[in-house]
């Protein structure tokens, strides 16, 4: 891999490698793009096949919450760190403050969160070190659990995509498929329940499955079948790459919403579902209620204000539809778009992100 030939063909701003002996820490910070604001994105403890794979999920990662601050309309730009090791093993404390003594070492241009293989627990001793970490725990003053939050965007950005597809923005008589069930997920089914869609759910845990049918009067489809059923919308909501060549011919819905990732396999699987005429709300837009929650945390968090912020993913929504039409494209590539705008637009008065003033460092972290 030719590093700087890959991080000068997508506009990156640093990667920088972390190393500390005596924790066994071996870090790698990506940040992408700092121009709306400081990077923020997560930290992800996973064992990498090598370190090539490392560096490249953590330069991929970054330039997704790039474009999910910036669709978002947060005044942040996007990284992400990745750590090398076991996160069922190889944790300790000594290598979360190792790692959070280099984060202060940037100066505020990369905040950190809790990511795969992390915790709440491995935030908070993070902030032994730094302020620049947001998801701690709420004795810091956090905004608790994202899950529910998560869900409510998703929810909204629904909607969104509903009135687009029905004509209404209601969901009440809908049927809905949702893939999946986590904690995430089962939070969505709440709130559709509560509108009075028809749920039908699955996943792989069969006390997933129970819980949601027993809760919400959901119907339960095995998971090789949920593809197929007869609803108008559908949402997935556990792994990533779900929308290939095999499972978009099998789609009867005429909506794709929903919390998970990276949801399609390939970007022509975008132009696939297109194509066919399903209107496909692009998982960074509707998924965004978490990074919006916890940005809050970055004033002193208040539930109200963040809720607020959340429910503009309908908003989003609809500008993603509207520069569809104007544009001519799908709609995963009006998203790219609406994001590349804003930054374009701030980048015309706006560099780099730096933090020069120790009374803006003071009022952006309250904790």
């Amino acid at each position: 891999m030719e590093i700087f030939d890959y991080m000068g063909k997508y506009d990156y701003e640093q990667l920088l490698f972390c190393h500390d002996a005596a924790s066994g820490l071996k870090a790698i910070i990506a940040i992408h793009d700092t121009t709306l604001g400081p990077a923020l994105g997560g930290t992800r403890m996973w064992t990498y096949e090598s370190e090539e794979a490392a560096i490249e999920d953590a330069l991929r990662l970054a330039k997704g919450m790039t474009y999910k601050n910036a669709a978002a309309g947060l005044n942040l730009g996007g990284g992400k760190t990745v750590i090398i090791g076991d996160p069922h093993k190889d944790k300790n404390e000594e290598m979360f403050r190792a790692f959070g003594r280099f984060i202060q070492g940037l100066g505020g241009r990369y905040i950190t969160a809790e990511d795969v293989g992390t915790t709440v627990e491995d935030m908070d001793i993070i902030h032994e070190e730094t302020n620049f970490v947001t998801g701690v725990s709420q004795t810091y003053g956090s905004s608790g659990n994202p899950s529910p939050v998560t869900a409510y965007g998703c929810y909204v950005g629904m909607k969104a995509a509903a009135k687009e597809a029905f004509g209404s923005d209601s969901l009440e008589g809908k049927t809905i498929a949702v893939q999946g069930v986590g904690n995430v997920a089962f939070e969505l089914c709440r709130y559709l329940h509560g509108e009075g869609a028809n749920l039908i759910v699955t996943d792989i845990a069969a006390d997933a499955v129970k819980r949601a049918v027993d809760a919400f009067r959901a119907k339960a489809a095995d998971p090789k079948d949920i593809y197929a059923v007869d609803c108008d919308i559908f949402a997935p909501c556990a792994l990533g790459a779900i929308l290939n060549d095999h499972t978009i011919p099998l789609l009867k819905a005429k909506v794709i919403a929903g919390s998970a990732n990276n949801q399609l396999k390939e970007p022509r699987h975008g132009d696939l579902i297109h194509e066919m005429g399903i209107l496909y709300a692009p998982d960074y837009v509707v998924n965004a209620g978490g990074v919006i929650n916890v940005a809050d945390e970055l004033h002193g968090y208040n539930r109200e204000r963040a809720m607020k912020k959340v429910e503009q993913i309908y908003n989003n929504v609809e500008k993603v539809i509207e520069i569809s039409k104007r544009d001519r494209i799908p709609t995963y590539l009006a998203a790219d778009r609406m994001a590349e705008e804003r930054i374009r637009k701030v980048s015309r008065s706006r560099s780099q992100f730096l933090l020069y003033n120790k009374h803006i460092l003071e009022k952006r972290l309250q904790y």
